[in-house]
């Protein structure tokens, strides 16, 4: 998967808002080496020369709380010579969150606060898992 982005390739869902391509690759690296019980549907999958969508559900378990998590995903990309140049994940962040969190994602979830937290704690993460990645 790695080798399908181009080298300017960006990448944005709600939790991370933009990420340049080497970014990309470590956080699809991070989530499917992290991915705990990982599992990945596809379906509606679309596409021609410049640009693709599909839908995917990500079943897997939150490590933060151990929680599962049931993600219903919705794809865009744009492809220039054959590789993936933007990469537009949506989902529904307040049905994520409630799941990955429980009664705190419930309670809290929907505020601007809460987002702003989990979207720094995953950056954080991907940060740490890159740092980690190139000491190696």
């Amino acid at each position: 998967m790695q080798q399908s982005y181009a080298d300017n390739a960006t990448f944005t869902d709600p939790v991370f808002i933009y990420l340049d391509a080497e970014k990309t690759r470590t956080m699809w690296e991070m989530f499917c080496v992290n991915g705990k019980n990982l599992s990945i549907e596809f379906q509606n999958i679309k596409a021609d020369e410049t640009r693709g969508s599909g839908e995917w559900i990500a079943t897997y378990t939150f490590s933060k709380s151990g929680k599962r998590v049931i993600n219903h995903i919705y794809s865009n990309f744009s492809f220039e010579n054959g590789k993936i140049s933007e990469y537009v994940d949506t989902f529904n962040f307040y049905k994520w969150v409630k799941q990955a969190l429980g009664l705190a994602g419930l309670l809290l979830g929907w505020t601007p606060f809460i987002k702003q937290k989990v979207q720094q704690g995953a950056m954080k993460n991907l940060n740490d898992y890159q740092s980690r990645k190139q000491a190696s």
